[in-house]
């Protein structure tokens, strides 16, 4: 999840600066909350990061990313999430809050629990669809 919505972020970089350093390719972890940062629509970031690679002859792209994403962060690409269920204060679980918005979070988490999920990585997933 956090490598598809820093695409959203590395486009967005490359609508503002088309012949931005590589090197600047990258997403910062607090990037997403600037308020400062304009919002294209998901598709000019992708066709924006298309572009770039097209022109630069590249059929790979490597960058890196230390996006977090916490309550109050706005998905441009995700709009779907298949996970386990995840560890209390993990970043994991901010992300699942982020998604599904607001406390509703806890109404799953309680479901899981009162009906014998397994957490963690060997333990029952579900489809989260905000």
């Amino acid at each position: 999840m956090r490598t598809l919505e820093s695409l959203y972020y590395i486009g967005s970089k490359l609508l503002r600066q088309p012949d931005i350093d590589p090197s600047l390719l990258t997403v910062d972890q607090w990037e997403p909350y600037d308020p400062e940062t304009s919002e294209p629509t998901p598709m000019q970031a992708l066709q924006a990061l298309h572009d770039y690679m097209t022109s630069h002859q590249l059929t790979t792209f490597h960058t890196d990313t230390r996006i977090i994403i916490v309550p109050g962060y706005k998905y441009h690409i995700v709009q779907m999430l298949v996970t386990n269920f995840h560890q209390p204060q993990s970043t994991l679980l901010l992300l699942v809050s982020a998604l599904l918005g607001g406390e509703r979070w806890k109404d799953l988490y309680a479901h899981a629990l009162s009906s014998g999920y397994r957490f963690l990585s060997y333990g029952d997933s579900s489809l989260l669809i905000p």
